[in-house]
């Protein structure tokens, strides 16, 4: 593939955007640094991200499928997610079937030598082979990634355990990539009793050989997983999935649930889903630099809680209510407590995006972060 060619451009263009955005959680100074835990599950899907991207362009090299949302999100579409992760469960399976690497080269060379012609089918073996040694690793953006527990204390108030838990989910409607995490407290008596020591903190006696797969919780765990699965859709807002956390588990309490929406993603004669942005990104030299990356963080949060009622005939568990912030007009439409809009570019980018007047327009709203010789500027 050359620059000239749409795949080569696209995936060049997204490389560095992901590459960008990973330079953006590592910098000290940029917002979200200040909460190193979110900058830190973030770029564990940011790594997720960019395997499967580089897996996809290995795919080209014997598979000529590839499609892009263009007019949306800018993301591959959800069947090459799937087929990504089909590929991965089946991974060792083809392997086998194929030769090993050396063995290749040699049939390749032998090939070139005797019929001084390229050997299209074993070029197209080699691919394959690593591709698919690629996806087995695992460490791909799958359809639905499982939930995991990454910090555990006590809540001095409540004497309950509180859980930290991310997964993430590539939305097959919007065709984008979503990250949560949750604060969740626990107030089943098994496990107050195992993790609160008496002085009212965390028992250090308890091993938590963090990071935990799944819900901290092992009698929750697979209801949790369930439940993160079927209730990870971009059309949910972040209070319906907290309040249906809320309602579906008695003893779990959520006290603040985040997603991030990774995207959308503008790239110079790819994306068709802002003119604008497209006929400004159609001037900028370097393709490496010709794209705009976005992504909004929604945040819900617990304002109170309502006790539990217990009486002779009936009982209520603990009750969540979620503030959502009614005098913001597109937090109430979101759902949400409060959110951010963040947009990363490139530096050539943006000097071509305010060249032409076009900057205040595009970015209204959105906090900006430019990228400039590996360095992250933001606020500007």
């Amino acid at each position: 593939m050359t620059t000239s060619d749409p795949a080569e451009r696209y995936f060049t263009a997204i490389s560095a955007a992901l590459g960008g955005l990973d330079i953006f959680l590592r910098d000290d100074r940029s917002p979200l640094y200040r909460h190193d835990l979110v900058a830190r599950v973030m770029a564990e899907y940011i790594v997720r991200l960019e395997n499967s991207f580089s897996s996809w362009k290995n795919r080209l090299g014997f598979m000529d499928a590839f499609k892009i949302s263009r007019a949306e999100s800018g993301y591959p579409v959800f069947q090459n997610v799937l087929e990504l992760e089909n590929d991965r469960r089946q991974a060792d399976k083809r392997l086998a079937a194929i030769p090993e690497p050396e063995v290749l080269r040699a049939e390749m060379a032998d090939f070139i030598l005797r019929h001084r012609a390229m050997p299209d089918a074993l070029r197209k073996s080699m691919a394959e082979r690593l591709y698919l040694e690629q996806v087995s690793s695992g460490q791909v953006f799958a359809p639905f990634i499982l939930p995991k527990t990454i910090r555990v204390s006590v809540n001095p108030k409540t004497g309950r355990p509180i859980y930290v838990v991310h997964w993430a989910a590539f939305d097959g409607s919007a065709n984008l990539p979503l990250v949560y995490m949750a604060t969740v407290e626990d107030s089943s008596d098994n496990v107050v009793r195992a993790l609160v020591g008496k002085d009212g903190k965390l028992n250090e006696s308890v091993p938590i050989p963090l990071p935990v797969e799944g819900l901290l919780n092992p009698d929750l765990a697979h209801r949790f997983d369930d439940f993160a699965e079927k209730n990870s859709a971009y059309t949910l807002s972040p209070a319906t999935i907290a309040g249906n956390l809320d309602k579906d588990f008695d003893q779990l309490h959520p006290k603040q649930l985040r997603r991030v929406v990774l995207g959308p993603f503008y790239s110079a004669g790819i994306t068709e889903h802002n003119s604008t942005v497209a006929d400004v990104l159609a001037k900028v030299r370097r393709v490496e630099n010709a794209w705009l990356l976005t992504w909004t963080i929604q945040e819900v949060f617990s304002k109170a809680e309502t006790p539990a009622r217990r009486g002779l005939f009936s009982s209520q568990p603990a009750r969540e209510e979620f503030h959502i912030n009614t005098d913001d007009l597109e937090a109430a439409r979101q759902g949400v407590s409060n959110y951010e809009r963040h947009a990363l570019i490139p530096h050539e980018a943006y000097q071509v995006l305010y060249a032409a007047g076009e900057a205040q327009k595009i970015f209204a709203g959105y906090k900006v972060h430019i990228i400039s010789n590996g360095q992250v500027i933001s606020d500007v």
